[in-house]
């Protein structure tokens, strides 16, 4: 995701120690993150930034909905997100990079943007798959997929499988 200039922290004339931030995410988050599924949502993000003189550890902790379409019924839906996420930014010219969680930038460098960050614990903390709670669906669509729904018979091979499992156990 491209970053956007309001995640952006300058961390150069801070002081040591905890700062906090608070942004608002909403529909211009999510068309800027290019994932045709997300097509609005509100989510609040709370960034705890630790500075010291070679580190900033961050805090990421996400809470809030994102709309997207149900996989079940293709209606729009509310998908709830909440998680946190932790992120180490080391202040070192070395490419220390052998861990997820430890990013190093420029000893020289003034600020930092999250956009990425806040875009990965989302994702992050989304389920695999987004569907409305079965009374929620969309009536129609629940109706005429109960109608093409097969019952079909399983392969008499697997039959044979499952009598060896149970004869084992």
């Amino acid at each position: 995701m491209e970053a956007l200039s309001e995640h952006t922290i300058a961390f150069s004339g801070l002081k040591d120690g905890s700062h906090a931030y608070d942004f608002m995410l909403g529909a211009d988050f999510f068309r800027a993150s290019g994932v045709e599924e997300y097509l609005d949502g509100k989510v609040s993000v709370k960034v705890t930034l630790e500075k010291s003189m070679y580190l900033l550890v961050t805090l990421i902790h996400v809470d809030g909905y994102i709309e997207m379409l149900c996989d079940h019924c293709n209606a729009p839906m509310h998908q709830p997100v909440e998680g946190d996420q932790r992120q180490i930014f080391k202040l070192t010219e070395e490419n220390e990079t052998d861990e997820d969680e430890l990013v190093s930038i420029d000893p020289n460098a003034q600020e930092i943007n999250l956009t990425h960050y806040i875009f990965e614990c989302i994702s992050l903390h989304l389920p695999i798959r987004h569907v409305h709670l079965p009374e929620d669906c969309d009536p129609e669509v629940a109706d005429a997929l109960e109608i093409i729904q097969v019952n079909h018979e399983p392969d008499p091979r697997w039959a044979v499988l499952n009598e060896l499992k149970h004869k084992s156990a």
